[in-house]
């Protein structure tokens, strides 16, 4: 089951999201006689595995798939009718990852760990300003417009309130996952004629990854248990129609139960927060020469039984 969230001639509202379009569960649920939360938008109301309107969600989404193809059609609103948004309605964590991916890590100069001998490197983008819906611009910001970067990631999506959870039991906390764009500026200097530090080069990479615009988030959510295993997942990214990535998520070296666990031991994790895993090899930085978005560029991010997050790039204004 996908589902997403969706703005119609000024309301939001919720359906189930296929490469055709977006079908309003509100108008499933009046043909099958059934109720759902009234004026409810947050997915995870819909989803695994504390959503109240959970098992209502998946009986429409049943009956939507054995219905005739022509009776789909009616249903279905074509998606250049509708905006599609930003599918975590207000997430109070936005948590991603560094250097999850072996050939990542190589292709950047390092050396690849093993698991046992490192741990995750997590960092932060706020929210509020970064979080961008499909189809809204990426905007290559003023201060700093040279070297901006695509990284394609799954995105995983808590549930139920965590803390302490085992490996084991990590993924029974997951409502679903999306697909994340962790686009980074490779050479922000604030400052450039600063006195040197020895965190320099650390915070340069942070805020690199926090300009406005710098994630853009969805299509749609793919339930949890529609996704047993969310290590057998190929990822692609393509800029103009090129491939530039083009992976599996099973090469993660810190899978997503692993992460969960982690995290949760230091943080509690809350219903809602996005948790983005990190990104394969195949980033424009490391290419030869290297390749960077500029304006009128295409990017789409596309992961297995997901679906396709696009967003074209503008200079800011």
């Amino acid at each position: 089951m996908r589902l997403c969230r969706w703005e119609h001639r000024g309301k939001v509202a919720v359906g189930l999201y296929s490469e055709q379009g977006v079908v309003p569960l509100a108008r499933l649920a009046a043909e099958l006689g059934v109720s759902l939360p009234s004026e409810e938008v947050n997915l995870l109301a819909y989803l695994p595995p504390e959503g109240r309107a959970f098992e209502t969600a998946c009986r429409l989404a049943e009956h939507y798939a054995k219905l005739p193809p022509r009776q789909q059609e009616q249903l279905r609103l074509p998606h250049q009718e509708v905006k599609l948004l930003v599918p975590v309605l207000q997430p109070n964590k936005v948590i991603l990852l560094a250097g999850n991916y072996a050939e990542h890590v190589a292709e950047g100069g390092g050396i690849p760990p093993e698991r046992q001998e490192t741990f995750p490197y997590f960092f932060w983008k706020p929210p509020s300003t970064t979080l961008t819906h499909p189809g809204d611009p990426i905007v290559i910001p003023k201060v700093s417009p040279d070297h901006i970067d695509w990284e394609i990631e799954l995105g995983v999506i808590i549930g139920k309130r965590c803390r302490h959870v085992s490996e084991k039991e990590a993924l029974n906390y997951v409502a679903g996952y999306t697909i994340c764009n962790d686009v980074s500026d490779r050479r922000f200097r604030l400052n450039p004629n600063r006195k040197p530090r020895d965190k320099d080069s650390f915070f340069d990479w942070l805020h690199g990854k926090w300009h406005d615009t710098f994630l853009p988030c969805g299509p749609c959510v793919r339930s949890a248990h529609a996704t047993p295993d969310p290590q057998k997942l190929r990822l692609r990214l393509r800029v103009n129609g090129q491939t530039m990535q083009d992976a599996c998520t099973g090469q993660m070296i810190f899978p997503v139960a692993a992460l969960i666990a982690i995290l949760s031991s230091f943080v509690t994790l809350e219903p809602g927060d996005l948790i983005s895993t990190g990104t394969p090899a195949g980033v424009g930085a490391a290419r030869k020469p290297p390749v960077f978005l500029k304006p009128g560029d295409v990017v789409e991010c596309e992961i297995e039984s997901i679906g396709i997050l696009r967003n074209r790039v503008i200079r800011e204004a």
